[in-house]
């Protein structure tokens, strides 16, 4: 069983920054990724990584401003959020997996952490 635990989240003004953590419990050689859910939305996969962390996955709806990383020494996965804007307010859920690709079917959920985005 793998516990995943976000943090990070929060309320930040259009053009901010804010980074996600998600720490794992247990071992580190799953896929890794985020989700998102807007109220009134589709969940969308925001981006995945390797569990080597050399290969990632980042949606275009936020190509040029996401970066997805880990550390696995620290069993926690990271999601830079730049330059945000309203759009991007959602939940963001970690989640963790072994397979890759698109679509992508994680085994295990965080609970999940509020971002907002004022105009």
């Amino acid at each position: 069983q793998v516990q995943l635990v976000e943090s990070g989240g929060g309320l930040v003004q259009a053009g901010g920054s804010l980074r996600l953590s998600c720490a794992a419990s247990g071992r580190t050689t799953y896929h890794m990724g985020w989700f998102r859910q807007a109220p009134g939305k589709q969940q969308e996969l925001v981006a995945t990584i390797r569990p080597s962390g050399v290969d990632s996955y980042v949606a275009d709806s936020v190509k040029g401003r996401f970066t997805i990383s880990r550390d696995n020494a620290k069993n926690t996965v990271y999601l830079q959020m730049n330059s945000l804007e309203s759009e991007d307010t959602a939940v963001y859920f970690c989640a963790a997996g072994d397979t890759w690709g698109e679509p992508w079917h994680p085994i295990y959920w965080g609970q999940g952490t509020q971002v907002t985005v004022s105009r």
